[in-house]
């Protein structure tokens, strides 16, 4: 699309007020001109222009061009859907109210978006109740912030860790490992789905440091028997101090038998004995949610993938 056909596309667009502001972008409520209706229009960073595009920018252009289905490209610039709302918010103000159905549909609607991802090769790789958006009127949840999000076997800079995201990052994040999987994304749905269920988050560190030692106070302290490839991990560190396994029924205070299934094979310290996503959408922690009501939250014209989960 030409310079001059983005701008006039984006003159349509009145700003309201600037909602959010990242490392990678802004975030303004805006409405339509043309239909009246509420948008989110994201304005990409870019810090110094004669420099070029930066590589965290182009990332979340492309990325979303794999994995969006209901935004608008107009440059740097992106036009959403407005959700009022993101699932921190939501869960600061709704946790000690949620009902056990509610957990299901919510949980099953982060899992669906990842595997949308996942199937296009995109790991997301901060995924964190901030970065969830929800609709409360309608609890329809919708991914955001893929400005970290990876495709499959690009090599993988070291993130950053900025304490809340400490909460839902996967040990070997935490521990540098420079190739990871998949699995990184099903342990923060672990944590996720654990703070709605036990009302309080699963793994609280201040530090880089406190977070991996909190993860092995449950865990234990592990060996390369219990993670192979612990010894190419280059923040571990043999002088850790020897911490003993807690039993997860000793650990996890709210949770039945079938959830507590699931969340220990969501957060399985070796990443590559943590369940899929797809493996873990049909979950029998799952099995009585309705098909007709799984519907909605498939995109147009994929519905009748609701009818392999749920009842």
């Amino acid at each position: 699309m030409s310079t001059n056909n983005n701008n006039r596309q984006l003159e349509r667009y009145e700003k309201l007020e600037k909602i959010g502001e990242g490392t990678y972008g802004v975030v303004y409520k805006a409405r339509d001109s043309v239909t009246k209706e509420l948008v989110a229009l994201k304005k990409i960073k870019l810090e110094n222009e004669d420099e070029g595009v930066p590589s965290t920018a182009m990332r979340e252009i492309l990325n979303f061009e794999r994995t969006s289905t209901s935004s608008k490209h107009c440059g740097f610039k992106r036009i959403f859907e407005y959700v009022e709302m993101d699932f921190k918010k939501f869960l600061d103000q709704n946790k000690h109210n949620l009902t056990l159905s509610q957990i299901k549909h919510f949980t099953f609607q982060i899992l669906n978006g990842l595997n949308y991802c996942h199937s296009r090769r995109i790991i997301h790789r901060d995924l964190k109740p901030q970065n969830i958006l929800i609709d409360k009127s309608t609890g329809i949840i919708k991914l955001a912030d893929f400005g970290l999000a990876r495709a499959f076997g690009v090599p993988i800079k070291t993130l950053t860790h900025e304490v809340e995201t400490l909460w839902y990052r996967a040990p070997e994040i935490l521990l540098s490992q420079k190739q990871y999987s998949l699995g990184v994304d099903i342990w923060s749905v672990g944590c996720i789905l654990t703070e709605m269920v036990e009302k309080h988050g699963l793994f609280c560190g201040d530090s880089e440091i406190d977070q991996i030692f909190k993860i092995f106070q449950y865990h234990g302290t592990p060996t390369v028997q219990d993670w192979p490839n612990l010894a190419d991990l280059p923040d571990f560190k043999p002088t850790f101090p020897r911490f003993r396994p807690t039993p997860p029924e000793q650990f996890f205070k709210n949770f039945d038998k079938v959830g507590l299934d699931l969340v220990t094979k969501m957060i399985a310290l070796d990443p590559a004995k943590r369940i899929y996503v797809k493996e873990a959408m049909k979950h029998p922690f799952f099995d009585d949610l309705n098909k007709e009501d799984l519907a909605k939250y498939f995109p147009p014209g994929q519905q009748n993938l609701a009818m392999q989960y749920g009842k």
